[in-house]
């Protein structure tokens, strides 16, 4: 495994940002770059996380800002912060709450 940094690379006025907000930076283990935006937007809270559907189905992790090449770039960390043994998994970022859009109850 390899330790991967996710770092926003649009300026703030891309209209990208209005389908998927930035989450900051997100450092991850993973076994490459497409697997690091994978992984960081699996760890991200879903529409099943809080008892609710999207229209296309049971997930929104493909509408992840991590996984949009114009949105986050991919860098390895070779600075030996984290070790790179051990299972596929968010190390450090997405720990502040994330704005979460619940549907109108009637």
């Amino acid at each position: 495994m390899k330790i991967f940094r996710l770092m926003p690379d649009a300026p703030p006025s891309d209209p990208g940002w209005d389908i998927a907000p930035s989450l900051g930076e997100i450092t991850v283990r993973a076994e490459s770059p497409a697997d690091a935006r994978i992984v960081a937007a699996e760890a991200e809270v879903d529409f099943p996380d809080v008892d609710a559907l999207p229209g296309d189905g049971v997930t929104t992790s493909f509408a992840s800002a991590v996984r949009d090449e114009k949105l986050y770039r991919v860098e390895e960390d070779t600075s030996g912060r984290f070790p790179a043994e051990g299972k596929r998994a968010v190390l450090e970022g997405l720990t502040e709450p994330q704005e979460i859009i619940k549907p109108q109850e009637y």
